[in-house]
This record gives C-alpha cells, structure tokens and sequence, in this order.
C-alpha cells in the first residue's frame, strides 16, 4: 500500500533502505559484478537504483523551476525504459561496487533531505508539478525511493539463494567424488 504522508514516506524509505543496505552488506564479493541470464549483475542493480533517485530529484527541481520535465529522461519515452536502463548499465560499467554503494548512499541521502523539507501537504497536496499526471510528489518519491529499494532486495534475495543453491551443489558434487575414489 502507498504511503499517504510525510510521516509514512520516511518511515518506509527508512525502513526499506536499512533492509537494502543489510543484504548489501552480507552480498558475496564474488556474486557482486556476476551477470544473470539477463546480462544484469548486483553492481547494475545498485547503480541503478542510485540512478532513478537521482532522476526523481532532477525531475523534482525541474518541474520547481518551470522547466520541461523529461520522463524518463530527454529522448526517451517511458515505453524505452529497457533501453534507457541498458545505455545507463553500458554508462555504468566502469564504475566499482564500491563507487555504486556510494552513489547510493549519498542518492538516499538527498532523497531524505528533500522529504524531511517538504510539508505533507507539498508532498501528497497535488501533482507534481511537470509530471503532467496525477501522481503526487510524495508517490513519485516513493517509486524512486522505497519501492525501488523492496525490488532490489527481492532480486538480490533471489540472486543469493541462486548462489547458494548453486554453492552447495558444487560441495556436494566434490564429496561424492571424492567419496567414490
């Protein structure tokens, strides 16, 4: 369920951060810049993820001052989101774990700072401006912010046990040849 004030925002932004962080934390060094079958790594999803903040803010301030506001961003249509996300992983690549921890962190950081300034009324009173929609600035922020941050963790969940499993079936495999010798 959406959040529907300032109050719940932070609290779930809070809230679905500290789970990222904790999976982030406990993410094996070796699982972190591991491709799936979609060619996507744990390192593309963080990176990511810092990234639509970040795209949140920029829309925020653009609509703010009065100017154009591109969704998802200039020469994209929401429809070429899979695109857009595949040029921003190419742009990304060179980046470390490390540097997309950071830009995480310090994207969640600005996330809050800009909700803990706004009333609940600027946040959930009327639409964002330039968003030409119906969604209001506190449901874009949650899209960009706690939301985003549940599906990381649930990839990353995935991603974990897929390793482990994956782990497991290696060790088993050496016991029963060795057993057999």
């Amino acid at each position: 369920m959406p959040a529907t004030t300032k109050t719940e925002l932070l609290a779930a932004s809070e809230s679905e951060f500290s789970k990222l962080q904790t999976l982030l934390d406990d993410l094996p060094a070796m699982l972190r810049l591991e491709k799936d079958a979609d060619g996507i790594s744990p390192k593309d999803i963080v990176g990511h993820r810092a990234h639509w903040i970040d795209l949140f803010l920029g829309w925020y301030r653009d609509g703010q001052a009065g100017r154009p506001v591109w969704f998802p961003a200039q020469g994209y249509k929401w429809n070429e989101t899979p695109r857009y996300n595949a040029d921003l992983r190419q742009k990304q690549s060179g980046l470390s774990w490390r540097s997309v921890r950071s830009l995480l962190e310090g994207n969640h950081a600005e996330l809050l700072a800009l909700l803990e300034s706004l009333e609940n009324d600027e946040l959930y009173g009327e639409p964002m401006k330039g968003s030409n929609n119906k969604w209001t600035t506190g449901r874009w922020a949650e899209a960009a912010g706690p939301s985003h941050y549940r599906s990381a963790s649930k990839y990353l969940r995935q991603r974990l046990a897929q390793f482990q499993e994956e782990r497991d079936r290696r060790n088993s495999d050496v016991r029963d040849q060795s057993g057999s010798i």
